[in-house]
């Protein structure tokens, strides 16, 4: 007989790749929390149960298998959604252990409110933003259900799981080998072969081909498939934000990341292609410029995605549209793409041009007679000074995330793990702690606003206490950069919340560093900095750094807006980005037929 709670710990170390759990420790949970302790898996004690699922999914991202997180009941459990949410939306395989009080002591019997201590509905609350969540009433079903949790969360279109466990449960013996196991039904079958052939053939013909790759390529394992086909081909490749560091800036075939808040030449390269392979990204609408009919419009448009649902959703004529593991369709189009011939060198060229014409880091951001740090001078050093193998991991909202991502150049080997989707303040320390931990213990570097620092401010303890070789760069731009813009944009200079004249008003930075007796740093001015960035990577252990950005930075390019008569707000095309081009430029850039 073997006691539940340890048996489950058991099975996560035996058919993971999972060594790390995150937590937080209650008495919903005790018998789980005494079988962690026990276990061959290590724990990381955070200190709120929103940074633990949110370095879980962090450590999910990088190891590529599942991340681990275990709360115990009501507040725990609530506490932990919005991490579990950011895994939903970004398809990150999360298995999530939730104390819940004993099975007498439940609720449903009596349809009141609460009847047992902590108790809250866990399940109906996240099934919404859960691939599966249930409630283990019965020990005998506890085989079934973890490794029906395990498969789904690793399988089609991944994302997070959820296991409420009630107390009685968690502590009962079972005989694993006389119960029932999961057994997966097998897969549909699809005809990837004449997919590949479909895609191919239009590939080949097309004059302005190009591929725009998304994270399900990594998710479905398939990161040496991608390249080993880009390189056949010599096709031009766009990546999604999600995808930044599937192919180096350097990459011959590599023209750039598109969007809202874009590289203006990966525009270009999107609204003139003639043919648009999207593998693997879901077309989210800053990818498609809130206007799906006006994105990539004298495209061909072959769209694969293993949820038919996200493809449905394109209000766009489409070509081809496949709903397909990106990774098995990948080993299918290497099969066949020796019968075919790409002739896309003029093109690729074209592409190449408008990169090296129309870079994101110009040379006025890079003053260092400033009197502060201009963001984009920032990222550009960074870029220069770390090494592949390293950890970067911004915000994921706010300039600290679009800055970034739109302007970070990628070396060979580097890794770039963001939550874009959901779009949270608080996730990059947090995440920044679960993926060194999942490196084993890599350099990171995390790029976090001074705004959202402060959502989960309690996990520097967490980074004391690890002393991981994390670099934390804090932008100070005197509140809320974002809001600031959005306010003077939209509302004439309003200001509501958003600095300290409007109500806002953040601790000082070096104070909650000695408070947590971490190693602080400050970047005044651009004066030398490289040479300030290099010195902080190369202290050993954590390092808490403020630069002290200009604050009248905005994100450029950017996809503007224009309001209507009636108030109503419409986005301009995609390859007409703000800084706005002379009408004859946007012209000349335009003509390529």
């Amino acid at each position: 007989m073997e006691k539940v709670s340890d048996y489950i710990f058991r099975i996560i170390h035996e058919q993971t790749t999972v060594r790390t759990v995150f937590m937080l420790p209650g008495g919903g949970c005790m018998h789980l929390l005494d079988s962690l302790g026990r276990s061959a898996l290590r724990y990381v004690c955070n200190l709120h149960e929103q940074a633990a699922a949110i370095a879980a999914e962090a450590y999910a991202q990088y190891n590529g298998d599942l991340g681990v997180v275990l709360v115990t009941a009501g507040p725990g459990s609530t506490n932990a959604i919005t991490g579990v949410a950011g895994a939903w939306i970004d398809s990150t395989p999360l298995l999530v252990l939730s104390g819940q009080a004993k099975t007498s002591d439940l609720r449903t019997r009596w349809h009141v409110r609460q009847m047992g201590i902590q108790e809250v509905d866990t399940v109906n609350i996240v099934s919404p933003f859960c691939k599966y969540a249930v409630c283990i009433t019965d020990p005998q079903r506890v085989p079934y259900e973890l490794g029906r949790a395990l498969h789904l969360a690793r399988s089609g279109r991944k994302g997070p799981v959820w296991l409420d466990i009630p107390l009685d449960v968690q502590g009962a013996s079972i005989d694993p080998a006389t119960l029932p196991a999961y057994q997966p039904e097998p897969p549909e079958r699809a005809d990837y072969q004449q997919a590949a052939r479909e895609i191919l053939s239009a590939l080949s013909v097309a004059r302005r081909p190009v591929v725009y790759a998304g994270n399900g390529i990594r998710l479905s394992g398939a990161l040496k498939e991608f390249r080993q086909w880009v390189e056949m081909t010599g096709l031009p490749v766009l990546t999604s934000w999600k995808a930044a560091d599937f192919l180096p800036e350097e990459h011959p075939q590599f023209v750039g990341r598109p969007g809202i808040i874009a590289q203006r030449g990966a525009n270009f390269v999107q609204q003139t292609a003639d043919c648009l392979l999207a593998l693997g990204t879901r077309l989210d609408l800053c990818q498609t410029g809130f206007n799906h009919p006006g994105f990539a419009p004298r495209a061909q448009k072959y769209i694969v995605d293993i949820d038919g649902c996200e493809i449905d959703k394109l209000d766009m004529p489409l070509a081809g549209k496949y709903a397909l593991d990106a990774g098995k369709l990948l080993r299918a189009l290497i099969a066949l793409t020796a019968e075919y011939t790409f002739s896309c060198q003029p093109w690729l060229s074209r592409c190449k041009d408008w990169q090296r014409r129309y870079p994101v880091i110009l040379p006025e951001y890079c003053r260092e007679d400033a009197d502060k740090v201009n963001l984009y001078h920032l990222i550009k050093v960074l870029s220069e000074v770390m090494q592949p193998g390293q950890i970067l991991v911004p915000g994921s909202s706010g300039a600290c995330a679009e800055v970034t991502m739109q302007a970070f150049q990628v070396k060979e080997g580097e890794r770039i793990q963001n939550t874009p989707g959901l779009g949270s303040m608080g996730f990059g320390l947090p995440a920044c702690i679960g993926a060194c931990l999942a490196s084993g213990g890599k350099l990171t570097v995390a790029i976090i606003g001074d705004g959202g620092l402060q959502h989960n401010i309690q996990e520097l303890q967490t980074l004391k206490n690890l002393n991981l070789p994390i670099k934390l760069f804090v932008l100070n731009n005197g509140g809320y950069g974002s809001i600031v813009n959005m306010q003077k944009n939209r509302f004439q200079g309003h200001f509501v919340a958003c600095n300290p004249e409007s109500g806002l008003i953040l601790p000082e930075l070096q104070r909650l560093a000695e408070a947590y007796r971490l190693p602080f740093a400050r970047i005044a001015h651009p004066r030398n900095l490289q040479a300030q960035v290099a010195d902080i990577l190369n202290q050993p252990g954590t390092t808490v750094c403020e630069v002290m950005l200009d604050p009248n930075v905005v994100s450029a390019p950017h996809l503007a807006s224009e309001a209507l008569p009636d108030g109503r707000m419409v986005s301009k095309p995609m390859e007409d980005l703000a800084p706005f081009l002379s009408r004859a430029e946007l012209a000349e850039n335009l003509s390529v037929e």
